[in-house]
């Protein structure tokens, strides 16, 4: 299947139609205003610290491709514009949802949309009292032409798609505990019956196969769940017995019939004869996904191809970031959408300097490989003031109504893009799939390496209302040309990916004057490679290790480790070797003491100070993560159990023990360099 090749290229205001204000040039500040007297931060992008290649940028197709896929030409196709085009968001993830679909006699209650046509075909007067009548091998039991609108996007983008994910919000209605595929009545017990866990893996299956096999693409990776382990998913039956509450497909299935979900599905892709990978379990946060993964058996976590996490919540991102670097698996953001603002406005900037924080921030602590709306296109009546809120929201980076018909034009059911479609293009726009992000020194920062090494980009977030000068450091590469330039690309409420002119780079660094409440892209040209100082953790160096919680260093005793003061003391001290280099954030070290000779690993879950036999196994190697902040968490690649202290224990000789991440300042570690200077 051919696919189209995304461009990098420096684009002024996108001359997209839909946009509901135009905007002028911004002008490059003056001399005077970048000399005055304004705050200004410098940003060091750091190429020692990089992650996996970036997979890149997508959505799911849900609600708004089944509300839209039968919409008149004009319509859908401005709106595929927007949401791959270069010019657009430029994305290329798209999640198809496996829709599970009410019994045929139950009225639709669900939001404009959110009916997605499930892949089974019921005989004639079928009802909801009906569960036993489908069987996955007979193929009257399929409906081949199900799902029509959201279809059609699968057909219209599928050059642009690099990724394909099909996901669940819920089994049909005759797996489930309820009848209802809005969640069950006590929405705290599990959903999906447990005598139809086979026939729910075989339905995911063979709509995989289908789709596969009717539109010509690849399925990469099939998601059985979407916040499984939650209290969201209700249904609520008015007076007369019809279902009035739950707008959505949800089910609540917890951790322990997860797996047995992942134990059915691995088979049933396999006879399906799809090469799709599992991922799991595109839980609502990092904490519950962190609950969930952490009671999941060795053998479901190696059925899971692929991590997948929401950002709804945000506390515990590293937890699933190290998680994942432990298991050795690929870790998305696969979900996130929010609002931002104060009602309903499509000028507003809060909302598109909230998306852009967010994204900075999943990017610098998550490292996920790729990061996706949960639908860019919302329904806008839905939106407006006295929709689902008084004031109105700001979901989504493009609204309109999801009740428009055949009839209508541009002009009548219009498109409207707010302040987060902007912001999200600098993003979009400038880390590109195949880029490696790569640790940067500021928190409204994020940047990347070009894939062919040649370049890189940053996009700063300014949150405040004032001006901000920031300065671009690039001291951390090893090549910078004479000739290397930035290029600034400003959002702002003056205009839209506004280019200004190149920045020459000199002394190996640019500044620029950021208006505020913005977001600017640097495009950086001209640099390569690592500087030789560049990274902190270096082969032969030799280090301390100062726990953030108890501000006492990691302290040999006998073979065990506690925490100690002391003055970079010899049983303090830590000489680094690297194994298995070229990964980027996934590099693993060796730490031995100088004096001794003892290297630290881990024994049966317990950190030991061991003699180095010339034998090296997992557990003692350790994984280094960093959020930039000057902090690391150490994982140990046998247990995938961080270094911590036990208990959050401050007194002198403490014990260092090891536990599962979750984000305590007791795991993480201040690396100093202690190695004496050469003569």
């Amino acid at each position: 299947m051919a696919r189209r090749t995304r461009s990098r290229r420096l684009l002024t205001a996108a001359g997209v139609t839909a946009l509901a204000t135009g905007a002028a040039l911004v002008s490059a500040p003056s001399p005077a205003a970048q000399a005055a007297d304004i705050p200004s931060v410098t940003v060091r992008p750091d190429p020692s610290y990089q992650q996996e290649p970036f997979e890149g940028w997508g959505t799911s197709l849900a609600w708004f491709a089944n509300a839209t896929g039968g919409y008149p030409e004009e319509i859908r196709e401005k709106l595929a514009e927007l949401l791959f085009d270069d010019d657009g968001l430029g994305l290329n993830i798209a999640r198809y949802n496996i829709g599970g679909g009410n019994a045929p006699d139950v009225k639709d209650y669900l939001r404009a949309g959110g009916a997605v046509e499930g892949w089974w075909k019921a005989p004639a007067g079928t009802t909801r009292e009906d569960s036993g009548w489908w069987n996955a091998d007979d193929p009257a039991d399929w409906n081949a032409n199900a799902d029509a609108n959201q279809r059609w996007w699968v057909d219209r983008v599928k050059n642009d798609i690099t990724h394909w994910e099909t996901f669940s919000n819920s089994p049909p209605w005759f797996m489930t505990v309820s009848g209802y595929v809005s969640g069950g009545f006590d929405a705290t017990t599990d959903q999906l019956r447990t005598d139809s866990v086979d026939d729910f893996a075989a339905y995911l299956a063979g709509a995989v196969k289908r789709l596969e096999q009717a539109h010509g693409i690849k399925v990469d990776t099939v998601d059985p769940f979407n916040e499984p382990n939650t209290n969201y998913w209700s249904t609520r039956l008015g007076s007369d017995g019809r279902p009035v509450g739950g707008r959505q497909e949800g089910a609540h299935i917890g951790p322990e019939l997860q797996q047995k979900v992942v134990h059915a599905l691995a088979p049933a892709l396999k006879k399906a004869k799809t090469g799709a990978k599992i991922s799991a379990m595109d839980e609502t946060n990092p904490s519950v996904f962190a609950q969930n993964w952490n009671s999941y058996s060795p053998d479901a976590r190696d059925l899971v191809g692929q991590m997948n996490v929401h950002t709804y919540g945000t506390g515990q991102r590293t937890t699933v970031r190290d998680l994942a670097k432990a298991a050795d698996k690929p870790l998305w953001m696969s979900e996130v959408e929010g609002d931002w603002g104060d009602g309903q406005s499509f000028t507003d900037m809060r909302p598109g300097l909230g998306l852009a924080q967010h994204i900075v921030d999943d990017l610098r602590e998550l490292e996920p490989r790729a990061w996706v709306f949960w639908q860019p296109v919302e329904d806008y009546d839905n939106m407006k003031p006295g929709g689902e809120s008084a004031k109105g929201g700001n979901w989504g980076e493009i609204q309109l109504p999801f009740s428009c018909t055949s009839g209508d034009t541009l002009g009548t059911c219009p498109i409207r893009t707010n302040t987060k479609f902007d912001t999200a293009r600098n993003f979009t726009h400038f880390i590109k799939p195949g880029d490696r992000l790569i640790k940067v020194s500021d928190t409204s920062s994020a940047a990347a390496v070009t894939q062919d090494g040649k370049g890189a980009s940053l996009v700063h977030v300014n949150s405040t209302a004032a001006a901000r000068s920031v300065t671009v450091d690039l001291s951390k590469f090893r090549d910078v040309s004479r000739d290397a330039t930035v290029t600034p690309v400003v959002t702002s409420a003056e205009g839209k990916l506004e280019q200004h002119g190149a920045i020459k780079v000199s002394d190996r660094r640019a500044t620029f004057t950021v208006p505020a409440q913005s977001v600017t892209s640097f495009v950086i040209k001209g640099v390569s490679g690592v500087a030789k100082d560049a990274p902190l953790l270096r082969k032969g160096h030799t280090y301390t290790l100062t726990g953030v919680q108890s501000g006492k260093a990691l302290t040999l005793a006998g073979t065990g480790l506690v925490i100690g003061t002391g003055d970079s003391t010899c049983s303090q001290q830590w000489r680094l070797s690297r194994v298995r280099p070229g990964s980027g954030a996934g590099d693993r070290y060796v730490f031995t003491n100088p004096v001794d000779g003892k290297r630290l690993a881990v024994r049966d879950n317990v950190p030991v100070a061991e003699p180095d036999t010339g034998r090296r196994d997992q557990a003692t190697e350790w994984i280094m993560s960093s959020t930039g902040d000057g902090t690391w968490t150490l994982i140990n690649a046998a247990t995938g159990r961080l270094l911590e202290v036990g208990g959050q224990a401050t007194g002198e000789g403490a014990a260092v023990t090891t536990w599962q991440p979750n984000s305590g300042s007791n795991q993480r570690w201040t690396v100093t360099d202690v190695t004496p200077a050469a003569d």
